[in-house]
């Protein structure tokens, strides 16, 4: 029961997680390619102050709770959940050292003025939202399949 009450937190969480990049990545980025520069960077800047405290614990469920499920299994479902929870790591890595670093520059961009540069900047922005993206969606990817693993197991 304790386990299973585990793996629905995980599962809840990097599917949280996957859901809140995937959106992102599909909907904001581009949105901020369609819109005049000072748009974007006006909107970054506060869309940024919202999502930093939702993601990082966004991020520290998902590592948790997968991490906490590798904890309480055996076997092929603890490969799976700690794949799911170095996953996690590497978004919240990724996030931590390419993303947010970059999300400081823009803060100064909105209010001076972006250097010569930006554009290459804010494609290497973009590069590591993908990547962060692709990390949380492998990892949900993984509980899903430990879930479903473990509950074909039950109905046999």
């Amino acid at each position: 029961m304790k386990t299973r009450l585990i793996a629905g937190l995980a599962l809840l969480s990097t599917g949280l997680l996957a859901g809140a990049f995937g959106y992102g990545a599909t909907n904001v980025a581009p949105t901020f390619d369609a819109v005049p520069l000072e748009v974007r960077l006006t909107f970054h800047s506060a869309l940024m102050r919202m999502n930093g405290p939702v993601m990082q614990t966004a991020m520290a469920l998902a590592v948790l709770s997968s991490l906490a499920l590798a904890v309480s299994t055996r076997g092929k479902p603890r490969l799976l959940a700690g794949a799911a929870s170095a996953l996690a790591v590497v978004s919240f890595l990724v996030t931590r050292f390419g993303n947010v670093p970059i999300n400081q520059k823009i803060k100064v961009w909105a209010v001076t003025a972006p250097p010569p540069d930006h554009a290459e900047i804010l494609q290497r922005w973009e590069a590591f939202n993908i990547v962060r993206t692709v990390t949380a969606l492998a990892a949900f990817l993984l509980i899903i399949t430990l879930v479903l693993r473990s509950t074909r197991e039950v109905d046999h």
